[in-house]
């Protein structure tokens, strides 16, 4: 069985999609890329900022699905320039302090995102317990 996640707690999604998808026959959570963009359409300043809020709507959705960053297998993160690789790391090791198992991880530097307010994007693989 697939089960979209949207959860309440975060801005909808931009378009006609789940923030994250659960398929329980094989213990699998899978979130969309998250942006840092808070429930009254603001977005924070700074990289650091930003992936904070991007795990924060990660934590959301793992929590509906129910699982949690101590399962998360694999983080995807994106960002703009070399110059937001440092504030996304800070937010990525103080969102896994604690973590028994690190996950694989993947950063890639992309061109832009969908508005130029944005400078990291995140997404993360997770498994049921």
């Amino acid at each position: 069985m697939i089960k979209s996640l949207v959860p309440e707690s975060i801005a909808p999604p931009f378009a006609r999609y789940a923030h994250g998808v659960v398929i329980d026959s094989g213990g699998l959570v899978l979130t969309s890329g998250q942006l840092a963009l808070r429930r009254d359409g603001s977005i924070p300043d700074g990289a650091r900022a930003q992936a904070e809020l991007c795990f924060d709507n990660i934590d959301a959705i793992l929590l509906v699905a129910g699982t949690s960053a101590d399962h998360v297998v694999k983080i995807h993160a994106f960002v703009t320039g070399r110059e937001h690789m440092a504030g996304y790391m800070e937010a990525r090791d103080a969102w896994l302090e604690g973590v028994a198992h690190l996950p694989a991880s993947t950063l890639m530097i992309v061109s832009g995102f969908t508005r130029p307010e944005f400078v990291v994007e995140i997404e993360v693989t997770a498994v049921l317990p």
